[in-house]
C-alpha cells in the first residue's frame, strides 16, 4: 500500500483521551501491571492521518497571521468535487453547503429550528450516545423505534412501527444515521426510499447524520438519503465531516448539505445565533487537504484495511468466543457485540465482562449507553498486529478462561 497503515503510533501525551483518560470518569479502566493499554473505544482512529492534511495545516501555519475569514471556493469546490466523485451526487452547489461545529451541533441546530422542547424525536435504536445527550441535553423526548435483525443476523428498520410511533406521538422531526452507529448497517437504497415514504406521511423533517458514509466496506455502497427521491432532496438536513474518515476531530468542522432554500434559511439563522458556530481556518485548510487526489487514494487504501481487520474479528469471534453474537459490520469500523448468552452461560455481568477486558489491556467500550443491554461496543481502526493482540487477549484471559 502507499500509506502506512501498520505503525504503531504512541499516542501518549499527544491530546488522545482514548489512551490519556483510561479510568476516568466513563472511560474503561485502565489494565493491570504488565499490560499495555489497546485502545478500542472512542471512535477515532489509531492511524496517522493522509499526508496531504498535515502538508496543508504546516504551509497555512507558515503565515504567522490568523484574523477573521470567510471559506474559500476552494472550500466549497472541494466538498462539492468528494461528493460528485464518491456519492454520484448531482447538482450540488455553494450555496446549499454550511458550517457546523460538529456533526452534532448541526442535528441541534436543525432540532431546534423545527421543533419546541417537549416534543418528540424518532430515533432507532440501539442508539449513538451523542445522539441521546444532544437531543434530551436541549428538552427533546426520545422516542425509539428499535431495529430488529432478521433471519440472517441484519439489522432492519421497523417500518411499521416507525409510522405508528410518529402517528401516535404527533412527532415531526426525526434523527437518521447512514451508515448506522453503532450496529454498522449500509442502507440499501429500497430500505432509505421506504423510510423516507414513511418521514413523508407523517409530514416529518428528515436530519441525516451521514458521517460514516466514507468508510464503506467491501461489497457495499453508500447510497446519499437526499439522493433518493427529489422529496427527500427537499425533506432532508445532512450533515457531513471529514473527521470521521481523516481522523479530525480534534479539529472540529462539519458541514450540512440543504437543498430546500426555506429548511435552509431556518437552520441557518438558528445555527447563527449563539454568535460561536464558526469555522476554524486550520480546520478549512485541513478539508481542503483531506479532499485532495491522495485524499481518495488515502480513504480507499482505509476501507481495504478496515474490511481486513472486521474479516479477521468475525471470524475469530465465530472460532472462538461461542456464545458472542455479532452482525458483521458493513460499514463504520465498530463492532456491536452481543453477550447475552456469554454471560448467562458463565454466571458474569457484562460490568465484570468489561473489567475483565480492561485488565488485560482491552480498553473496549460498554454498550448499554447505547441501548444495547448485555453489549460491547469495540473499534477496529488499528494495525491488524493490534487487533490480533486485543483478540489473542480475550482468547486466553476473558472468554475461554
Amino acid at each position: 500500500m502507499k500509506y502506512d497503515f501498520t505503525s504503531i503510533m504512541d499516542r501518549h501525551g499527544r491530546d488522545a483521551i482514548a489512551v490519556d483518560n483510561l479510568g476516568l470518569g466513563n472511560a474503561p479502566g485502565s489494565p493491570k501491571e504488565g499490560f499495555d493499554a489497546i485502545p478500542m473505544w472512542v471512535a477515532d482512529m489509531n492511524f496517522p492521518t493522509c499526508p496531504t492534511i498535515t502538508e496543508a495545516i504546516i504551509e497555512r501555519a507558515k503565515h504567522p497571521a490568523f484574523g477573521y475569514f470567510s471559506p474559500t471556493d476552494e472550500y466549497f469546490d472541494s466538498i462539492i468535487r468528494w461528493h460528485e466523485t464518491r456519492n454520484g451526487v448531482t447538482g450540488l452547489t455553494k450555496e446549499c453547503i454550511g458550517y457546523e461545529n460538529g456533526v452534532l451541533g448541526g442535528v441541534v441546530s436543525a432540532l431546534t429550528a423545527f421543533a419546541a422542547p417537549g416534543d418528540g424525536v424518532l430515533l432507532h435504536s440501539p442508539t449513538y450516545i451523542g445522539f441521546t445527550g444532544s437531543i434530551l441535553n436541549n428538552g427533546y423526548k426520545i422516542v425509539h423505534s428499535p431495529l430488529k435483525q432478521d433471519e440472517n443476523g441484519v439489522w432492519r428498520m421497523d417500518f411499521e412501527d416507525m409510522d405508528a410511533k410518529l402517528k401516535a406521538e404527533n412527532i415531526h422531526v426525526a434523527v437518521f444515521c447512514s451508515p448506522y452507529n453503532p450496529c454498522g448497517r449500509v442502507w440499501e437504497r429500497w430500505e432509505i426510499e421506504k423510510a423516507m415514504e414513511i418521514y413523508k406521511a407523517n409530514d416529518c423533517l428528515v436530519i441525516s447524520d451521514e458521517i460514516w458514509s466514507d468508510i464503506i466496506l467491501a461489497g457495499h455502497k453508500h447510497i446519499p438519503t437526499q439522493s433518493v427521491s427529489e422529496d427527500a432532496r427537499n425533506r432532508t438536513v445532512a450533515v457531513y465531516a471529514p473527521s470521521k474518515t481523516f481522523n479530525l476531530a480534534g479539529l472540529v468542522g462539519s458541514y450540512h448539505i440543504i437543498y430546500n432554500r426555506y429548511l435552509r434559511d431556518r437552520i441557518t439563522a438558528k445555527s447563527s445565533k449563539s454568535h460561536y458556530n464558526s469555522m476554524n481556518v486550520l480546520s478549512m485548510h485541513a478539508l481542503i487537504g483531506a479532499y485532495k487526489p491522495e485524499g481518495y487514494e488515502w480513504v480507499d487504501e482505509l476501507c481495504q484495511v478496515l474490511t481486513g481487520n472486521v474479516d479477521f474479528a468475525c471470524d475469530y469471534i465465530g472460532k472462538h468466543f461461542e456464545g458472542v453474537k455479532m452482525a458483521k459490520p458493513e460499514g463504520t469500523y465498530m463492532l456491536f457485540l452481543d453477550c447475552t448468552e456469554w454471560c448467562e452461560k458463565h454466571g458474569k455481568t457484562i460490568g465484570e465482562l468489561l473489567r475483565a477486558g480492561w485488565d488485560v489491556g482491552v480498553a473496549w467500550q460498554d454498550g448499554r449507553p447505547f441501548h444495547g443491554p448485555c453489549h460491547i461496543r469495540m473499534n477496529l481502526a488499528l494495525p491488524l498486529s493490534r487487533v490480533q493482540e486485543a483478540f489473542g487477549r480475550l482468547d486466553r484471559y476473558v472468554f475461554n478462561v
